[in-house]
């Protein structure tokens, strides 16, 4: 092929792009590139109509949000959501997927329907749900009451509240990891864990030391993504307990949420972009650590 042919064809090909690039560019590129500026400016919702009249403050905003003692309650918040969140709903989501798999042949169809139903159900009625079961009076607390344990009041707890929260995420959530563990684990090759019995390896050991590391990759593909989904948690405490009690499930979304609705879009850009070095400093620590290994 010709040096003409090829940029034709290369012409060619970008004036089939160029659609896609032009709106992405748009619609994507460029508030993606205002907010990091805005980021570095003392921008509110005063400024909207002069805009020039903005200073730019540099690291300001950055050194502010870590002198927050709100903030950092945000960020020690979502840090607990994830520690505990995670190793919950992927603990949780691996033995319901080992038990699909091998265990559950019967009505196999109707219970992954079952547990994946809450990802796809609004998280209004969701909400709704869980208030009725954590309430007072709710169903938690009648059925501690039934062995003579009075239930506290879970939402306004400052100690309960954010495990209240956990557990509904994790039930939210361990459809998804579901569907992704049992396809891993039809996908894994059925001689490597017979010759493995056939060697005299217990169910634990086969589990241990042929199961997971094999399944390794599709830990690595559901750990990421629940990590992403955890570390932006927003829904559950504005839902349920709107942060509180006492910013006890305040976390790093809804702060910003906060900062963006009194008005301070710097600040909320700024601590946008704190949590996004967050996500991508655990995303790279999951995957040297979970990582296919030869």
């Amino acid at each position: 092929m010709t040096v003409a042919a090829r940029r034709r064809q290369g012409l060619v090909a970008w004036g089939f792009a160029l659609p896609f690039v032009a709106v992405f560019g748009l619609f994507m590129l460029v508030p993606l590139a205002g907010s990091v500026l805005m980021s570095f400016t003392d921008f509110r919702s005063s400024d909207v109509t002069t805009p020039w009249a903005v200073d730019l403050v540099g690291l300001d905003q950055y050194t502010a949000l870590l002198g927050d003692p709100r903030f950092r309650r945000a960020l020690l918040n979502t840090g607990y959501f994830v520690l505990v969140g995670i190793p919950l709903t992927m603990t949780v989501a691996l033995a319901l997927a080992m038990a699909l798999n091998s265990g559950i042949n019967r009505f196999r169809t109707a219970f992954r329907v079952g547990f994946y139903t809450p990802v796809v159900t609004s998280v209004v009625a969701v909400a709704v749900v869980w208030r009725f079961i954590l309430q007072p009076d709710g169903l938690l607390n009648r059925l501690l009451a039934t062995a003579g344990i009075t239930g506290p009041d879970w939402l306004h707890s400052t100690v309960w509240a954010m495990p209240s929260l956990i557990a509904m995420a994790a039930w939210r959530n361990m459809g998804t990891l579901m569907v992704i563990f049992l396809a891993g684990l039809q996908a894994l090759p059925s001689e490597v864990t017979e010759a493995a019995a056939a060697d005299g390896a217990s169910a634990w050991q086969r589990f241990r030391h042929v199961t997971l590391p094999l399944l390794r990759p599709t830990l690595l593909l559901g750990g990421v993504l629940i990590s992403v989904v955890y570390l932006q948690f927003f829904e559950e405490p504005y839902v349920m307990t709107r942060g509180g009690p006492l910013d006890a499930t305040l976390s790093a979304t809804y702060y910003t949420f906060d900062q963006f609705g009194f008005g301070r879009y710097g600040a909320a850009s700024a601590a946008s972009y704190v949590l996004f070095v967050v996500i991508a400093a655990v995303s790279l620590l999951q995957f040297r650590l979970l990582r296919a290994r030869d």
